[in-house]
Formats: structure tokens, C-alpha cells, sequence
């Protein structure tokens, strides 16, 4: 069994409702166990900018599943919700994102782990630092010190 990081998102529909859907779908993943889920954030849009606010959490689970098994489930879950990849960064009903698996340093055309882009963005770093503030990810830091370094404004935790 494997610790995995996973970043929950989305700001189409109700995704308040989808992502705490997509928590519940993550806890009944064959050989995984759900260990912490964070906060739901609020978050302003990142990259796309004229799109509604985010929801977003991150989840710590427990699994046995191999790095790309576990982004192939990943994938079924967004898919269940109706994501559509229509524009990168762009407005989505869910999205996915494993972030970081113990002991795993992958890069691959499908996919880099830890993700290469955490250390940039807020709204992955503030829910992360909700279930793991003392991980390090390789290559870019500390979770607790990633996040002193980024710009939170516009960011705020939501009632459960």
C-alpha cells in the first residue's frame, strides 16, 4: 500500500456537490483506502481567467493501485461527472489530479509525479496543506513552506 495525494476541483454545475462526490467515489476505489480529506476552498480561476470560482479539496488515500491504475480510476471518476476537456484550464464540472504517490518519481508521457506544477498554485497547495502539511515533495519542498510562498488572496476554506 501506497500514500497518494489527490487534488479535487471544479466550477461547473454544483461542484461544491461534485467534489464531495468525487471524495466518496475515491474512498470505494478498489485496494484503496480514503485516510483525510481536506477543506472545500473557494479559489479564483488559475489560467482561464473570465470562468466562475472553484471549489477545491485534496484527498490522502491509501492504495494499492500502480501509479497509472490510479490515474486511469481517476480519469473514470471525472468522466462519470461529465467532465469534458474542451480548453485547458478552462471551466470543468471535476477535475482529477494526482499529485504525488510515496516513493514515486515518474515522468511519462501520461504521467510526472510529483506533479510539476504544485509549488505554483495556491489552490492545490492550501487544501494539501490541510491533510499534509510536512510532506516533501521531491525536487520542490516542504508542503507548509511551498504554500508561505504563493499568493492566496481571493482563497477562502467553505462550510462543510
Amino acid at each position: 500500500m501506497t500514500a497518494a495525494c489527490i487534488a479535487l476541483g471544479g466550477n461547473l454545475g454544483d461542484p461544491r456537490r461534485q467534489v464531495l462526490d468525487a471524495v466518496d467515489a475515491l474512498a470505494r476505489l478498489p485496494a484503496t483506502r480514503l485516510l483525510r480529506r481536506s477543506r472545500l476552498y473557494r479559489t479564483p480561476p488559475w489560467g482561464v481567467l473570465e470562468q466562475p470560482p472553484f471549489v477545491n479539496a485534496a484527498a490522502l488515500l491509501e492504495t494499492g493501485l500502480a501509479p497509472h491504475a490510479l490515474l486511469d480510476a481517476l480519469l473514470a471518476i471525472e468522466q462519470r461527472a461529465g467532465r469534458v476537456r474542451a480548453e485547458r484550464n478552462g471551466p470543468r464540472t471535476l477535475d482529477l489530479d494526482l499529485l504525488h504517490m510515496d516513493g514515486v518519481q515518474l515522468d511519462d508521457a501520461r504521467l510526472t509525479l510529483p506533479h510539476p506544477r504544485i509549488a505554483e498554485r495556491a489552490f492545490v497547495l492550501l487544501p494539501l496543506n490541510d491533510i499534509a502539511p510536512d510532506l516533501v515533495l521531491p525536487g520542490q519542498g516542504r508542503v507548509a513552506d511551498l504554500l508561505a510562498a504563493v499568493d492566496t488572496q481571493g482563497c477562502a476554506p467553505l462550510a462543510d
